[in-house]
């Protein structure tokens, strides 16, 4: 089946999600060392059809890239030569890591569980590619609080679950 790779490249360690066979979901999938990371897709590639990698490019807040965008060009060269008939995405991926650990929070994550840098990694990669799915579809997921209708936002407190009146 075909997959999108969402990748949160790092140094040392490299996280990774995949698209749904539909390309409407991003789920994280690994973190993989990154020495070991082009084997790892390849291994990969054997079982799902990857159609399109999605990295995360690093940036500064005033938009240009950041000191750590120029570990990614190596890995971009590196990944092209191996996958050279898969198209390669940059997605800006600032803030991923406070969303990512706001998700883990939101999840019911215990603290020594967001602690864990593998984790937040992987599911870094997954917000990095669900934000370009999203960007690239026109779909957006996100509901904003001023759009849910007052009588279900008052018969539903912040768990989401029905209060009883």
């Amino acid at each position: 089946m075909d997959r999108l790779i969402g990748i949160d490249y790092g140094r040392k360690r490299t996280g990774l999600a995949a698209s749904d066979p539909l390309g409407i979901f991003a789920s994280a999938l690994e973190t993989v060392p990154t020495a070991n990371i082009i084997d790892y897709l390849k291994s990969y590639a054997v079982k799902e059809r990857i159609i399109r990698f999605v990295i995360g490019y690093p940036r500064n807040m005033d938009g240009n890239p950041s000191e750590a965008a120029a570990d990614i060009e190596p890995f971009v060269k590196k990944l092209k030569a191996a996958f050279p008939d898969v198209p390669v995405e940059m997605e800006d991926e600032r803030f991923t890591s406070v969303l990512a650990h706001r998700s883990m929070i939101d999840g019911g994550m215990k603290a020594s569980g967001r602690r864990d840098k593998a984790s937040v990694d992987r599911i870094s990669a997954a917000i990095i590619l669900q934000s370009w799915m999203d960007r690239t579809s026109g779909a957006s997921y996100s509901v904003d609080a001023a759009s849910v209708p007052e009588t279900l936002s008052s018969a539903h407190g912040r768990s989401g679950r029905r209060h009883k009146r």
